[in-house]
């Protein structure tokens, strides 16, 4: 079992620009979501 530490992990990256955003009024960033919980959807079209 881990001691609980992140120690040595790699950080996410910045999202790339110009993609689409839905349900937000402007591009997020990481800076903006450090220390929040973050639920990512991924879906597709079918």
């Amino acid at each position: 079992m881990t001691s609980g530490s992140f120690a040595g992990k790699v950080n996410a990256p910045d999202f790339p620009p110009n993609l689409e955003w839905v349900n937000t009024d402007h591009p997020l960033t990481m800076a903006e979501l450090r220390g929040k919980i973050v639920i990512l959807d991924f879906w597709t079209y079918c």
